[in-house]
């Protein structure tokens, strides 16, 4: 007998999909297989049984170097991720510059514990002073924190060459995966002053401003003074396929570079920043949407492999108010307008809807895309799959339902979505994490600070290829 059983679903794991029941005991997955008994009976006839979405790429309850935060909670954005069907998040830590890791940290990990969905860290790292790469980069790891983002563009989170090369050579000497946001720094200022300058300032010029050369430079020179370090690393949302093909062209020389996108860049175009008045704020983000068509070879790009991480990058400004978008004004030039999308709710309907339902990915590849890719790459042992061991984060998934996204259904503290009046087909019914049901039905039923953080061990994945040039490791000097 176990404590729960999900009975007379179709399983679907990143390899196959097979009729099973899944028994349950405690927080973990027992058994999967056929007549299993359990206590507690969830029936799924006619639903697919999924595991959790994992999304390694939210911003939530950021804080900000003023002392305020992003707008939205660990509460209310765990409650959009298991309404969305997620179950783990991977979010951002991070470190102001002139200051210390260490204080900001240990508030962010208090404001996360109030949440309910299971969470793990990235650190963001702006300003590698010695004392950050030699004395914090090595605890925080330590701590479970093992992967490390980087802005190459953006004030006030851009670091330069030489910095970044500083964190990479720390990630390497301990064992972290760095992630990395890649447009030009210099060449997204130069473009903002040439089109101000013009006159040219409302939120379709975001696009202008950062086109795709600026993404697709960053995004070689990333990967370039990552191989010199030889230490593996994940490039952020890419937007486009000519980013995709940079990436393509590193693994097939065999080097660590993995690949993520999101659903904005696969259903918004640059046309959305175009509409009268403000409202193209809401759907500007970084790198921005690109031109008609942009997707299709996304999709390509996917179905190779060369992205085999789906995230969110959820980054939820409020459109009203005075402390998101119109922050500086309603009249404010791009320049001055925050960019960031919320998504963390709608992720795996859009993917799912654009995906399975049309016929360009199988579900596998969906949960691949969504759990399993995510969970292993970022060493989340537990999580992202249906099998004895792993945590009983579950979602039970109707595949032919359909709903028209609104921004009540996201259950999110953002007064907006981009997604406003989509009509997807396939939903999550009920989300399970680690065995206990915290949505039905769109009727969330976690208690606050029942998430739990997941510290990160050392994992071969991520070790260094061990291909250096003049088998020189300036690493171990620098």
């Amino acid at each position: 007998m176990y404590d729960t059983v999900i009975k007379g679903g179709t399983v679907v794991t990143a390899a196959e999909q097979f009729a099973a029941d899944v028994g349950i005991v405690g927080e973990t997955i027992a058994a999967v297989g056929h007549d299993l008994r359990g206590d507690r009976v969830i029936d799924a006839t006619g639903l697919l049984v999924l595991p959790g979405g994992v999304d390694t790429h939210c911003h939530i309850e950021q804080l900000r170097a003023d002392g305020t935060t992003d707008e939205e909670s660990f509460i209310s954005a765990s409650a959009s991720a298991f309404a969305g069907g997620t179950t783990t998040a991977i979010t951002f830590s991070t470190q102001f510059k002139g200051r210390a890791i260490g204080p900001s940290l240990a508030e962010y990990q208090a404001r996360a514990a109030r949440g309910m969905i299971d969470y793990g860290f990235h650190q963001i790292i702006t300003d590698p002073t010695d004392a950050v790469i030699h004395e914090e980069i090595p605890a925080l790891i330590a701590a479970g924190i093992r992967s490390l983002k980087v802005f190459l563009t953006y004030d006030p989170l851009h670091v330069d060459d030489r910095g970044f090369l500083r964190i990479l050579a720390a990630a390497r000497r301990h064992g972290a995966l760095v992630t990395v946001h890649c447009e030009n720094y210099d060449a997204i200022g130069w473009m903002t002053e040439a089109l101000l300058a013009a006159g040219l300032t409302g939120p379709k010029y975001h696009a202008w401003s950062r086109p795709v050369a600026v993404e697709r430079e960053a995004t070689m020179r990333a990967i370039a003074l990552a191989e010199l370090v030889d230490q593996p690393i994940q490039i952020f949302h890419v937007s486009c396929s000519e980013v995709a093909e940079e990436i393509a062209r590193a693994q097939a020389r065999g080097l660590k570079v993995w690949a993520e996108t999101c659903p904005q860049y696969l259903t918004l175009t640059a046309a959305d920043m175009d509409r009268p008045g403000f409202e193209g704020a809401k759907f500007m983000c970084s790198p921005a949407p690109r031109e008609a068509g942009a997707a299709a070879d996304l999709w390509a790009q996917i179905r190779r492999g060369t992205i085999d991480v789906i995230s969110s990058d959820h980054s939820g400004y409020r459109f009203d108010g005075t402390a998101g978008k119109r922050s500086a004004g309603a009249d404010a030039s791009f320049r001055d307008i925050p960019n960031g999308v919320p998504g963390l709710g709608a992720r795996m309907m859009l993917l799912f809807s654009e995906g399975v339902a049309t016929g360009r990915i199988s579900a596998s590849d969906f949960v691949r895309l969504t759990a399993f890719n995510p969970a292993h790459l970022f060493g989340l042992t537990r999580k992202g799959r249906i099998s004895p061991g792993a945590d009983a984060d579950i979602v039970l998934w109707d595949a032919k339902a359909q709903i028209t996204l609104t921004n009540a259904t996201m259950q999110h503290a953002i007064d907006y979505t981009p997604y406003e009046g989509k009509i997807v087909t396939g939903l999550p019914i009920t989300t399970l994490r680690r065995g206990i049901i915290v949505m039905h039905n769109n009727t969330i039923t976690a208690e606050p600070g029942s998430g739990r953080f997941i510290p990160r061990a050392a994992y071969d994945l991520i070790k260094p290829t061990g291909h250096l040039a003049n088998n020189f490791n300036p690493s171990a000097y620098a």
